[in-house]
């Protein structure tokens, strides 16, 4: 089983990607190291995870958490205390300058006042770049500023050292500053989760942990308090407000016998609420959890910075050494330029500016699209919703509403209508699908589950059911073919359920469906987005399949499919998608199949849903199919974001680099070309968040 330690201390990107890979190397199959949350997630012996954490980064403090249990105030690391050294070293390090360049003193105490101020700052850095060195892992952030810096004391450059690493302090202070802003985005979900759960034992209630709460139990929950877990309304009535999960602004009327998700806010009656799930399982721990989890599935562009980061940094260190060395020993050259010429190599070639910004970008889309009710597993996911090309979409739930009223009873030979609404009622008592409580509904009267002696599901085609000893079948024409039925009536427009009874046609019921109100938006603006074909898949009639495709404007359409038909025509579909991504876009439980084959599975308004949840790389949390385009375009300006960061970092770098070896450019110069870009990387990452 997985266990979660948070990693506090943990401030450098790079560091994360050590920490992870050396964990594998010494046998974790399963390790990840979360930067964004500052959390390590590891199969496999702590006290041993914890030894090899301490050998890559002394300067990280291993803490066990309890599993499920998150804590909404703890962002890591106060950034603030690192004031505390950064004001008074810049102090001593302008006094120095002015002691120095404008009275021209240069003598020991001069050089004093840099020393402390150079070691309020740096001591820290100097004791992991040692620590480190020890354990074997050099050519880290800390390392690299140590050589810089004491290189510069060693060929006098006092006030550059200080600087250095003075600037260096003060650029990692605004880094942990938009990474704790970043995680207090991410963990501010927790807010959703209730304090406490009013429990009702008899005439009583008393306050308890939502965690005491045990299946089945009783829970008040009252105006202005938020759902502790999930449940069932069993007394009262009140509105509610949904827009924290689903993202949904308009509150809702709940009353006795509505499902009641964890981390709804109540906005004005007493609700009764009996619990469906325990805490760990409730609404808001599970989207919570991923969330957070998501980062450990990295989006090839991730994998490549991290690749790319482990190779710049030694051939830059590299370059460094042989600048230092082969001018002055080939050519005589003074052993001081080009010393300094290596220190300005060596502070530009930190490679924290992309391993740190580019992974911040896909937490804070991952992050952003949590508060607009769209659920993300992954980072790759999210790459994978911005490059879709073909899209295919459930009909019932997904682009109608799901919600089937019943139009017309036809009924055949010597049977009448109400013989055949009941045998319909009884047959599909067992079902929870949108059509079987259409039927149900219509009945009206309380079903008598006595009169059921056996029922039988046919995938695709229907039920069988023993009722009264006579035997029923209701389902669809392609039930009556399978079963050789004689019929006619096999070309109904609309959505029909066909009764047989003994063996013999005795009619049909056609029953309505609604289109949702934004499925044509949804349609025109994935076109805009970059989709070139949007199909429709659905196991109900050509007629139904043909009208519904034609208002919202599809490409294609496929109709009367069993589940197998659908799996065959993603498949088919993937054929034709050139370099993108192939979506379909389910309700989650019935289409889990084709939602697992396809290259990125979407459930559609299946929020609690385990098997949305589990199957569904993508969970949108209300039943709104405008929140795919929604996704898609948080998903491209992740990858614009990400695509910025790289050509800036990339050019700056490699601009510094090249004139740095040609001596154009100072330690100041350097500063700049590592934490100012960093800092420009991190800054323009934080606007995913807006």
């Amino acid at each position: 089983m997985s266990k979660k330690l948070k990693l506090k201390g943990l401030d450098c990107a790079n560091c994360a990607y050590k920490i992870e890979n050396a964990l594998k190397k010494e046998g974790f199959e399963s390790a990840s190291v979360n930067f964004a949350t500052g959390e390590l997630t590891i199969e496999g012996d702590i006290e041993k995870a914890k030894n090899i954490v301490k050998k890559v980064d002394s300067g990280v403090e291993v803490i066990e958490k309890e599993e499920h249990h998150h804590d909404c105030h703890d962002h890591g690391e106060d950034p603030k205390k690192m004031l505390y050294f950064i004001v008074p070293s810049l102090i001593l390090f302008v006094i120095g300058v002015l002691l120095r360049y404008y009275y021209n003193y240069d003598n020991i105490f001069v050089f004093g006042i840099f020393v402390v101020g150079y070691m309020l700052v740096g001591w820290k850095v100097l004791r992991n770049a040692v620590v480190n060195s020890i354990h074997g892992n050099v050519f880290d952030e800390n390392f690299l500023m140590t050589i810089a810096t004491l290189g510069a004391f060693a060929i006098g450059e006092y006030p550059e050292a200080v600087g250095v690493m003075l600037f260096y302090m003060v650029g990692e202070f605004f880094q942990n500053l938009s990474i704790n802003r970043s995680r207090k985005s991410i963990k501010g979900l927790l807010a959703l989760k209730a304090d406490y759960a009013n429990l009702k034992i008899g005439d009583k209630t008393i306050k308890v942990k939502p965690e005491d709460v045990k299946v089945g139990d009783l829970i008040l929950v009252k105006p202005g308090e938020r759902v502790p877990l999930d449940g069932l309304v069993i007394e009262g009535s009140s509105t509610v407000d949904s827009s924290a999960l689903t993202g949904e602004s308009i509150p809702r009327v709940v009353k006795e016998g509505d499902e009641l998700l964890s981390g709804i806010l109540n906005l004005n009656g007493l609700l009764t609420v009996k619990v469906a799930k325990e805490l760990k399982e409730s609404t808001i721990s599970r989207i919570f959890e991923l969330v957070e989890n998501a980062s450990a599935r990295k989006a090839k562009t991730e994998r490549f910075i991290t690749r790319f980061s482990r190779y710049y940094t030694p051939i830059v260190v590299g370059l460094a050494v042989l600048i230092a060395t082969i001018p002055p020993l080939v050519f005589g050259e003074p052993l001081s330029n080009w010393v300094y010429r290596a220190l300005v190599l060596l502070v530009i070639s930190c490679p924290c500016a992309l391993m740190l910004s580019i992974p911040l970008v896909y937490f804070g889309g991952i992050g952003k699209s949590a508060r607009e009710g769209i659920l993300v597993k992954g980072s790759n996911f999210l790459d994978a919703l911005g490059k879709a090309r073909i899209v295919a979409f459930d009909k019932t739930g997904t682009l109608t509403k799901g919600v089937f009223k019943t139009v017309q009873i036809v009924a055949k030979n010597s049977f009448n209508k109400d013989e055949i609404l009941k045998f319909m009622a009884l047959a599909e008592a067992h079902s929870s699908h949108p059509i079987a409580n259409a039927l149900k509904e219509a009945y009206g009267k309380e079903i008598n589950e006595n009169e059921i002696k056996e029922h039988e599901e046919i995938p695709g085609y229907g039920v069988r059911a023993k009722i009264n000893g006579k035997e029923i079948m209701v389902g669809n024409d392609r039930l009556l073919h399978k079963f050789n039925i004689e019929h006619d009536t096999c070309h109904v427009k609309g959505t029909v359920v066909h009764v047989v009874v003994d063996g013999e046609y005795a009619g049909y019921i056609i029953i309505s469906d609604e289109i949702k109100k934004d499925a044509l938006e949804t349609i025109q603006e994935l076109r805009k987005l970059g989709v070139k074909k949007i199909v429709m898949l659905t196991g109900d009639s050509k007629d139904v399949a043909e009208e519904i495709a034609k208002k919202i404007g599809l490409d294609e359409f496929y109709a009367e499919l069993l589940p197998e038909d659908k799996v065959n025509i993603i498949e088919k579909l993937g054929a034709e998608k050139e370099n993108g991504t192939v979506v379909f876009v389910g309700d989650g439980i019935n289409d889990a199949p084709v939602i697992a084959r396809s290259d990125l599975g979407v459930a559609m308004g299946a929020l609690g849903s385990d098997v949305a949840i589990e199957t569904a790389d993508i969970v949108i949390m209300d039943d709104k199919p405008s929140k795919l385009p929604l996704g898609i375009k948080i998903s491209k300006k992740v990858q614009n974001i990400v695509m910025e960061n790289i050509i800036l970092i990339l050019i700056v770098k490699l601009s510094f680099v090249l004139l740095g070896a040609l001596g154009q450019v100072t330690i100041w110069g350097a500063i700049f070309a590592d934490v100012g870009v960093a800092l420009l990387a991190v800054f323009n990452s934080m606007r995913i968040l807006k």
